[in-house]
């Protein structure tokens, strides 16, 4: 390993630090030039038409947030999680043979842990499809 030489590193004829600020800054100033020119030239005409959300022409009626409930937003997170488990335990299989036994307890651990997240997250009633947020905490 050799220490790396400023001046090469600096240079304008070899790809490297110099250009890349060079360019980061080129990239910087032109969109910061093309964003004042929105805001300098842009038309600025407010009126209650233009506030009101666009619905495909049809005139919106009541509010435009829904409160879900959370059960939907527990779900998905739940479904995340696993998720992501499968894709670490598939990483697993495909490198099994590389692994050995080594490889198989670390799994078996990364398992043993989320079972007991999942049975810690049903004993709190997080599961229950009918029980609200504030109860779980």
């Amino acid at each position: 390993m050799q220490p790396a030489n400023v001046l090469v590193t600096l240079s304008p004829w070899e790809p490297g630090l110099l250009a890349l600020i060079i360019y980061s800054l080129m990239v910087f100033g032109l969109v910061g030039l093309l964003l004042f020119c929105c805001s300098f030239l842009g038309d600025r005409k407010d009126n209650p038409e233009k506030r009101m959300p666009y619905e495909s022409g049809v005139i919106p009626t009541g509010p435009a947030r829904l409160s879900y409930p959370v059960s939907f937003y527990r779900v998905a997170v739940f479904f995340l999680i696993f998720d992501v488990e499968s894709a670490f335990i598939f990483s697993w299989a495909v490198s099994f043979q590389k692994l050995g036994w080594a490889g198989w307890f670390q799994v078996t651990a990364f398992i043993v842990l989320l079972v007991l997240g999942l049975f810690y997250v049903w004993k709190k009633g997080g599961l229950n499809w009918e029980t609200e947020a504030s109860t779980l905490y």
